[in-house]
């Protein structure tokens, strides 16, 4: 077997012990790695009403075959198990030095079930797993976290965390790895609190073999050569994700004051703006030449460097809670890294709280206080009485949806799907981005996929997927929405950053390099396709139906400024169309029998009929 280590580290917190779990060559490739191969582990350990939070929900760290090869932007590592604040399918992926540190650990990923009896950290290095006290470490934010183990166990190593939010189990607490990077979304954070696993950390120098490292190398110098002159990628390099906060605003496609608006100061919350106001240095993840990440130099006399707001956390503490107070931004983006939740559904809960605000719902005696549009400051209090579970902290917590069921209000109202609050791209600015949205594996996600690029400029000819009119369902949107998705999500077992402008085609050439398996880009889509269905059919056996796949309608109705003014998402036609297009059925929401067996999905064929 070329390009894996072939085995996962299981790892049982309630017996303490740790194992080598072989995984079959078939598995690697049907699923690849990463988040397909996690669903597959997963799907043997699922059993419906099965609690995120309970010992027995596994949790997975995965990497992927191109994960610490010489191929630019693969440093990311993947993040699976069933969402606490969700109840469904539950995936985050982060980047850095510590998706190479695992894969160099001599495993291809961790599978972690069980509960300690005490906080624990796992160290896995050069081949050998040990479970150390951890206790000194609870309270711990997660910069401390990283740094003090590191100080103790090797400066080599990297390390993945939670903070505080996962030590409490929020509903949306994340991991955190190489300071400031986060494996986001789904609240998995709470799952490892809740396991009592604060941290993972990783080293070693084990490469697996590949099948032709010469031509991996220069296929590897191609897509150098390609992502060094993409403009995107410098634009990156340039502002970070943040350089398109100008032209998403012209677009309507940044979400502004609760999905109720599309218009705002954008040049007060760009990437030029932060590089005007601020000293800014620039970091990349471990072999990646764009380096769009960001830190703020001298930003207060108690921090002389912060973590600089991504796109989407600047998006959901700014524009959307009417907030164009830089300062207090990159204070609530520090704030939820140091102690590790989500930005984008703290952001969106904390707007919701707004709009309640200004409908008097909330009063200021059930807050303590006042939430104004705009209120930077009151941003930063929030994040804070989230994190301390103060107050109506305790509420906003819990996300959008847990938000409008307490409180009585109308579902539709709620910024989210499936429980996964909205990331700061307006479904109505792009009508492909509607339909990713509703129909995605975890919910509410602008990753699987990024359709907006698609109706901008990006074309993906070995799929027939083309540029077309960004507010129209016409000229079979939903399918090429479906081909892109089931393609994004593939980038989540190669690992492959989203960003990479490589092409389908040279994809399949690397994985052919590294594997030595035949690789061609149907292959590909096949592969996207086999991981979507799968997630599928766990949601399915969680729950979820047809009816959940939709568009609150907060997000849906037609507002009358900007860029989406007059616009609204012809749902039900795309709806049908990607049902269609992936054989899933139009009654229950399930992939079709025949379907699923196409894809090998046998299985869970068995368990949905």
């Amino acid at each position: 077997m070329k390009g894996y280590h072939g085995k996962f580290l299981e790892v049982d917190l309630t017996a303490a012990k740790t194992r080598d779990l072989e995984i079959a060559e078939s598995d690697y490739k049907n699923f690849i790695g990463g988040a397909s191969l996690a669903a597959n582990l997963i799907y043997d350990r699922l059993k419906p009403g099965l609690d995120p939070l309970s010992p027995q929900s596994p949790l997975v760290f995965a990497t992927g075959p191109f994960t610490g090869t010489s191929v630019p932007m693969v440093s990311r590592y993947a993040l699976a198990g069933l969402s606490p604040l969700t109840g469904y399918w539950g995936e985050a992926t982060s980047g850095g030095r510590f998706p190479f540190r695992l894969k160099a650990s001599g495993y291809d990923g961790l599978l972690v079930i069980g509960r300690a009896d005490k906080p624990v950290y796992l160290l896995v290095d050069k081949g050998k797993a040990e479970l150390k006290d951890a206790s000194r470490l609870m309270g711990m934010d997660t910069y401390q976290t990283q740094e003090r183990i590191k100080s103790e166990a090797g400066k080599q190593l990297a390390v993945a965390c939670i903070g505080a939010a996962g030590e409490k189990m929020l509903s949306y607490a994340c991991v955190i790895n190489d300071r400031g990077r986060a494996a986001g979304r789904c609240g998995l954070g709470a799952i490892m609190g809740s396991k009592k696993l604060k941290a993972v950390a990783a080293g070693g120098n084990i490469k697996p073999d590949l099948s032709d490292d010469g031509l991996l190398k220069e296929l590897a110098k191609e897509a150098r050569a390609i992502i060094n002159s993409d403009l995107t990628s410098k634009g990156f390099s340039e502002y970070g994700t943040m350089m398109s906060m100008d032209m998403g605003m012209m677009l309507g496609d940044v979400p502004v004051k609760y999905f109720t608006k599309s218009v705002f100061p954008a040049e007060r919350v760009s990437g030029l703006a932060l590089r005007q106001k601020y000293l800014i240095d620039s970091y990349a993840c471990q072999g990646c030449p764009v380096g769009c990440g960001r830190e703020v130099k001298e930003f207060s006399p108690s921090l002389k460097s912060v973590d600089g707001p991504e796109y989407e956390t600047a998006g959901a503490f700014g524009p959307l809670c009417m907030n164009f107070d830089f300062d207090s931004i990159i204070r609530a983006n520090h704030l939820c890294n140091a102690h590790g939740i989500d930005t984008i559904s703290a952001g969106v809960s904390i707007a919701y709280a707004m709009f309640l605000y200004e409908l008097g719902v909330i009063k200021k005696s059930d807050a303590g206080m006042e939430i104004k549009w705009g209120d930077g400051e009151a941003v930063v209090k929030l994040v804070e009485m989230i994190l301390n579970q103060e107050g109506i902290g305790r509420l906003l917590s819990r996300g959008t949806l847990k938000m409008a069921q307490e409180l009585g209000r109308d579902q539709g109202e709620a910024a989210q799907v499936k429980g996964l609050e909205f990331p700061m791209h307006d479904p109505r600015a792009f009508h492909g981005m509607a339909i990713s949205y509703a129909t995605g594996p975890r919910g509410a996600c602008h990753l699987k996929g990024d359709y907006f690029n698609v109706d901008l400029s990006k074309r993906v000819p070995e799929f027939g997927i083309k540029t077309r009119d960004r507010l129209s369902a016409d000229n079979n949107k939903a399918i090429m929405a479906a081909k892109y998705q089931s393609l994004k999500d593939l980038y989540d077992s190669l690992l492959m950053c989203k960003f990479s402008p490589i092409s389908v085609t040279l994809t399949a050439k690397i994985l052919a390099a590294i594997t030595g398996w035949g690789t061609e880009p149907e292959d590909i889509l096949i592969a996207g396709d086999r991981s979507i269905n799968l997630k599928r059919a766990i949601n399915n056996r969680l729950g979820l139906t047809r009816k959940d796949d939709k568009l609150p309608a907060i997000c849906a109705r037609v507002i009358k400024e900007g860029g989406i003014a007059g616009s609204s998402p012809d749902m039900d036609r795309m709806l049908r169309e990607y049902y269609a297009h992936r054989g899933w059925d139009w009654e229950t929401g399930k992939p079709g029998r025949e379907k699923l067996i196409e894809l090998g999905l046998e299985q869970a064929a068995k368990d949905l009929y």
